[in-house]
């Protein structure tokens, strides 16, 4: 059956094309002529019988069974790489990157930071916070952290936590005139909102506070930073319990209402099914997962 490979060089010319689109920057990459990545992919297609890209005046386009073809190759790859890795470096080897939502990163994972490095001082952590989910054919990622349902096809997707959603307030503002008592003092206070699943609209009709202006208020892109608004005394946030645990237990922000909410998104460990048992993979989401059951 190994007769039948075509040889390796062809498959990573291949898999170089296929992401940038140009035998040019395929061969930069690679660090060939343009001319072997051309010859490269011309000794594939004819070992395989098949056509993998459409030659365009200017342009490459993959076919069909190219589309196809290369999803498999970038598989097998990764597998190659991790096989490697776990062979050469058993202790993690490397800066493990981990990418998550600013929020996330800034309310939940940095304050707690420190005791990953002293279970294991010899893996670099790098964080990289971002909006953007993680491609992790393309990005520098090892693991991310995703909100959301769960199902993140080609990829493993371990289940840390979910959260409910309440209003939350600086103590000044609960306590000040006029109070927060009820839901319905809301009608006198500004609503802090953010881009999130669940919004002040769901959560006030759940309460039962109706002919309210329920978009009303500033709206701000990071659920950390509504956070912080709230604690500045700027308004009223509707807060993830997990973003706002740290400054409950502050005392920075109180929860004004005893009324939550639960939504059907949490949180997840999500890594390349190839890479997802590599020490420093496996020994990050352990350690996730037992800070996530400290805090149940």
């Amino acid at each position: 059956m190994a007769s039948r490979l075509p040889p390796m060089n062809t498959l990573r010319a291949f898999e170089a094309a296929a992401r940038h689109l140009s035998f040019t920057r395929a061969a930069a990459e690679l660090n060939v002529t343009q001319a072997a990545i051309s010859h490269q992919i011309r000794t594939l297609e004819e070992a395989l019988g098949v056509r993998l890209f459409r030659r365009l005046n200017r342009a490459i386009r993959l076919t069909e069974e190219g589309q196809e073809f290369v999803a498999d190759v970038r598989k097998a790859l990764d597998h190659l790489v991790g096989a490697v890795d776990k062979l050469t470096a058993p202790t993690g080897g490397g800066p493990l990157t981990v990418s998550a939502l600013p929020s996330f990163t800034a309310k939940w994972l940095l304050p707690r930071l420190g005791r990953f490095r002293q279970r294991h001082p010899q893996i670099d952590i790098r964080i990289s916070p971002s909006m953007q989910v993680a491609d992790f054919a393309r990005d520098d990622v090892d693991v991310a952290v995703r909100y959301g349902k769960g199902a993140y096809k080609g990829l493993r997707s371990v289940w840390l936590m979910t959260d409910d959603v309440f209003p939350v307030c600086s103590p000044a503002l609960r306590d000040g005139d006029p109070p927060l008592n009820t839901p319905e003092d809301l009608r006198h206070h500004t609503l802090l909102h953010d881009d999130f699943y669940v919004d002040w609209p769901m959560w006030l009709l759940v309460a039962g506070v109706k002919g309210m202006d329920e978009r009303r208020g500033p709206f701000f892109t990071d659920s950390a930073m509504v956070i912080q608004a709230a604690i500045e005394g700027q308004g009223v946030a509707l807060a993830r319990g997990a973003l706002a645990a740290g400054d409950l237990a502050a005392g920075r922000l109180v929860r004004p209402f005893t009324l939550s909410i639960s939504n059907d998104h949490a949180y997840y460990v999500v890594c390349p099914e190839s890479t997802a048992d590599r020490p420093k993979i496996a020994a990050f989401r352990d350690w996730l997962l037992d800070e996530a059951k400290a805090v149940e």
